[in-house]
């Protein structure tokens, strides 16, 4: 198809007069930002006095949900790791020794500071084995102790699972099985050094 001249648009170059040369009028919008934010009531978080109120689709530490047996429900079928964007999920699978599965993980780590919980893993999974939850104030002392492996992920639900109710928040928000309990007014958030330590590589 060929091209005529009224397909053309022509774009001029802006003129820079010496106003605009001098940086005068971004001086000036500048110095009017400052001075609105001067005259602003400031807004100061109590933390970690008072916690956050967090979305109800917020995405925080993972964790490794159990079945009704207290079984970890992963099949190791490796669709997370798959999923994964970052490449932060490493699972090596072995024969099960239930009857009702083929698989399961014999190994299962995540970095979660290789992670940029963008909740793949959790709409991967078919068996629904991996869930984010509203847990934020994730710190440690080293980049090992931030690889969380498979018993640390459990841990993790033990931590948010308490007598049948859950009030971890997930990104399955109100469509998945673990928003059945949820209570809109609890938080859950505690410190990393609750946590069993990793053994990598067990």
């Amino acid at each position: 198809m060929a091209i005529s001249e009224k397909d053309i648009v022509w774009v001029e170059e802006p003129s820079i007069g010496l106003w605009e040369a001098m940086y005068l009028p971004a001086i000036a919008g500048g110095l009017a930002t400052t001075i609105r934010h001067v005259f602003q009531k400031p807004v100061t978080e109590e933390y970690p006095e008072v916690k956050p109120v967090l979305p109800l689709n917020y995405r925080g530490v993972h964790r490794l949900n159990r079945d009704e047996q207290g079984r970890v429900k992963c099949v190791a079928c490796m669709l997370c790791a798959t999923a994964c964007p970052a490449h932060c999920i490493d699972i090596i699978g072995a024969p099960t020794p239930w009857e009702d599965r083929d698989k399961y993980p014999v190994k299962f780590e995540i970095d979660e500071l290789r992670c940029i919980y963008c909740g793949m893993c959790e709409e991967a999974c078919p068996v629904d084995a991996i869930e984010l939850t509203s847990i934020f104030d994730l710190t440690g002392l080293s980049r090992q102790e931030m690889i969380f492996d498979k018993d640390k992920l459990l841990s993790v639900y033990d931590k948010t699972v308490q007598g049948g109710k859950d009030p971890a928040r997930t990104t399955r928000g109100v469509l998945g099985p673990a928003s059945e309990n949820l209570v809109p007014a609890e938080r859950m958030a505690w410190p990393i050094d609750e946590l069993p330590s990793s053994q990598v590589n067990s």
